[in-house]
């Protein structure tokens, strides 16, 4: 078993989960979904569906692709939570 050098092991993402969203012309974090307004979260919601209904993304950025699916099902939690209170 070869172990790497220090300098060959790839460092760590973030942990906090961020999404780049043009409808919104900015950044947002997994955890700000909690106060966004609803507009917005709608928005972000319509973003991230059409960007998992398109089976290329996935293979154009993995990345990306997944990041959409952990907004898009938080916004539909806290969106479903909404419509309940």
């Amino acid at each position: 078993m070869t172990i790497k050098p220090f300098h060959e092991v790839p460092r760590q993402e973030s942990k906090e989960k961020w999404f780049r969203s043009h409808l919104l012309d900015r950044e947002v974090e997994l955890a700000e979904l909690y106060e966004m307004p609803q507009n917005e979260l709608d928005l972000l919601m319509a973003e991230t569906a059409e960007l998992r209904s398109d089976p290329g993304n996935r293979d154009r950025n993995i990345g990306k692709f997944c990041t959409a699916g952990y907004f898009l099902e938080l916004a539909r939690i806290i969106d479903q939570r909404r419509m309940n209170e």
